[in-house]
């Protein structure tokens, strides 16, 4: 087996990158699969204002295509392709691309996260026709319109906030009182006055125009009485959070409950030897562009150092 690569990165957001800019300037040669979104979440996020080296903040998929631009600028390879299917029982590891077969030494997984959704048909149905799960994407197709945002995080405050520049009203339905989101981003939408709450609701159905894609209206269910009533809207937000991208390692890699892959505190060792883990699909915690960057880092520094005491490169 000649052509064995020494490290293959998966995934292309921010850990992925930042993992490919070390790895690269280790001499490692990576090739890095980029996934079915190139750049990760931040591609579909306008304005980043808290990464640290961009003063006056930078639209997402500019950063990306920096980040993009720097790991290739040292020798890294990359390929527009998904991987389907790994082999990490043996050595060296097998992962199968949708065009073909390649085998590395290491792995770092960086498959970043997904936003989660409602699950009701009708919001499938009307996904793209006013129903969305990204309002930095879609919002500026709302101007002056009346829109919900559903959640009770930090992302349905942060969606809400950032909606209101355009829509006319934005309101936030939660299906409880208590919110998860921090102080400071409920404060933030709490004072901002084209914000209204819809509390104890549940979003049960999203109704269309007769005959036309296009959303009229939610029939909300209410979480003490079960009374059922209908809100006219032009638009929904779904905000109630992510889920990390790691079917494809299901049964391969220690996970917990809820598909987040497990990493030996403070590295970015997973339970394989030679397959290291970063950014939001080991992070449920801060899911931050930054920190996954850092962890990228880590996961590069931790994949050198493994190849170096195994036999090394």
């Amino acid at each position: 087996m000649s052509d064995v690569r020494d490290v293959i990165i998966i995934g292309s957001g921010p850990a992925g990158y930042t993992a490919a800019i070390y790895a690269a300037r280790a001499n490692l040669k990576p090739l890095l699969f980029q996934g079915p979104q190139p750049g990760g979440q931040l591609t579909i996020t306008s304005d980043v204002e808290n990464f640290p080296g961009y003063p006056d903040g930078v639209m997402g998929p500019k950063m990306m295509e920096d980040l993009q631009k720097q790991a290739e600028r040292f020798g890294t390879e990359l390929k527009f392709e998904m991987i389907e299917k790994v082999d990490f029982s043996k050595r060296p590891f097998t992962l199968k691309g949708e065009f073909g077969e390649f085998h590395a030494r290491t792995v770092i997984i960086a498959t970043g996260a997904s936003a989660r959704l409602l699950g009701l048909p009708s919001e499938m149905e009307l996904m793209g026709h006013g129903v969305s799960a990204c309002a930095t994407c879609d919002g500026a197709f709302f101007k002056q319109k009346k829109v919900l945002v559903v959640g009770g995080g930090d992302t349905a405050m942060e969606e809400a906030n950032f909606l209101t520049r355009f829509a006319s009203t934005v309101t936030i339905v939660h299906r409880r009182e208590e919110f998860r989101s921090s102080k400071i981003m409920h404060d933030r939408a709490k004072a901002n006055p084209k914000i209204e709450w819809l509390l104890n609701k549940e979003v049960v159905e999203v109704l269309s125009e007769s005959g036309k894609k296009k959303v009229r209206s939610v029939r909300v269910k209410d979480t003490k009485n079960g009374e059922v009533s209908e809100i006219a809207c032009d638009g929904i937000f779904i905000a109630i959070g992510h889920e990390p991208n790691s079917k494809v390692f299901k049964g391969q890699l220690a996970m917990d409950e809820t598909g987040y892959i497990q990493v030996k505190p403070g590295t970015s060792y997973t339970n394989v030897p030679g397959v290291f883990a970063c950014g939001d699909v080991m992070d449920k915690t801060y899911r931050q562009a930054v920190t996954a960057a850092g962890t990228g880092c880590m996961a590069a520094i931790d994949a050198e150092r493994w190849l170096e005491a195994n036999g090394g490169h």
